[in-house]
């Protein structure tokens, strides 16, 4: 068996470690210079979407020797909508980095890739490696590829418009703003990576903004929403905008030899974005499929079940105007949002049995 890894992401290089504990070696190939050769960000993982997993770095650790070192755990969750504010404490996941820092995920778990080799700028297409390797993990990072190949319904292109800012923020602290005046249908975030640096972010749609640079007066009315709410001057060091970014789903996860992992598989959750989790055990489950340890659609069942919930969740979502959301927000505030957010129930699976149901 002679496997071909595309793309030295998180579900790719997740793909790779397993394989090497099962006894075999891949070839990585990169089409950046090297591992997380892109902007600077900060993602969460919120167990709230990874049930029935309560604790997702200790159940890699424990169950595949996968080893991930977040920058905090989330203790406190801050909602706003335009008049409310809820707050939430309790364990609710974790805040990590992403991209070119020696910290970030990707990092983490390329250091602990041994016998595997990794091509950077490579040039290597599907093609040229369908041809040469017994089995093809596609791990590309974006959907582009599945999408060509026909094999990928696309369900939004969404815009990030996001900033690296210097403050004095709580690690445990991560703040999330529901608002359609400078994020319609879609939300802002702060992630912090240490006390003096966070990550901002407003995402939406890109049918509601489909020309690059038209969120500015968007962007400025979030960034002094987010300094009023810190009461603090914020200073910017970077800034990345993205476009068009592919949200959607695999037909089938396996075609042939070739495996769809990643976001090619879809394991980006359409409600709120994140799906590191789910990237990262589609990788670790096309690895044991190779060896014999399962079968790729059937181990990948319940992310695409998630996905496909997450979908429901965010077209729902995607109704509600400014008022619904300050009523959402209210009642989330307290016990019964911290209930939500903690609960070992499959909160996803619960709420869209209740949509389909007609219960408001």
């Amino acid at each position: 068996m002679k496997v071909a890894i595309m793309g030295a992401g998180l579900s790719g290089l997740a793909c790779a470690i397993r394989l090497e504990q099962l006894g075999v070696s891949p070839d990585i190939f990169e089409k950046r210079g090297s591992i997380g050769d892109r902007f600077v960000n900060g993602e969460v993982l919120l167990t709230v979407f990874s049930r029935p997993v309560r604790d997702e770095i200790s159940y890699l650790a424990d169950k595949y020797q996968i080893y991930l070192h977040p920058t905090a755990n989330i203790g406190e969750f801050v909602i706003y909508s335009e008049h409310e504010q809820a707050k939430l404490s309790g364990h609710m996941g974790f805040c990590n980095i992403r991209g070119r820092h020696e910290n970030s995920f990707e990092s983490q778990l390329a250091r602990q890739v041994k016998s595997s080799t990794i091509h950077f700028n490579s040039e290597h297409t599907y093609e040229d490696l369908v041809k040469e390797y017994t089995h093809v993990i596609m791990a590309t990072g974006d959907a582009e590829y599945a999408a060509n190949m026909k094999n990928f319904e696309i369900e939004l292109t969404v815009t990030l418009k996001g900033a690296t800012v210097e403050g004095d923020f709580s690690r445990y602290r991560v703040m999330c703003w529901l608002d359609d005046r400078y994020a319609p249908k879609g939300y802002g975030y702060l992630i912090p990576y240490s006390k003096t640096e966070a990550n901002i972010v407003i995402a939406f749609p890109d049918e509601l903004h489909p020309v690059p640079g038209s969120t500015d007066e968007k962007w400025k009315m979030f960034f002094e929403r987010v300094s009023t709410d810190l009461g603090q001057n914020l200073k910017v060091t970077d800034r990345f905008e993205v476009n068009n970014y592919i949200i959607g789903q695999c037909k089938e996860p396996r075609i042939g030899n070739t495996l769809f992992t990643g976001n090619c598989l879809g394991t980006i959750m359409p409600l709120f974005g994140f799906g590191q989790f789910p990237s990262l055990l589609s990788g670790i489950y096309a690895a044991e499929e190779l060896c014999g340890l399962g079968t790729y659609t059937e181990l990948t069942k319940k992310l695409r079940e998630s996905h496909q919930n997450s979908l429901v969740l965010r077209k729902w979502y995607e109704k509600m105007d400014n008022s619904q959301k300050d009523k959402l927000v209210k009642k989330m505030n307290g016990f019964w949002g911290e209930r939500l957010l903690t609960t070992q129930l499959d909160v996803l699976k619960i709420v869209t049995r209740l949509l389909h149901w007609g219960v408001k």
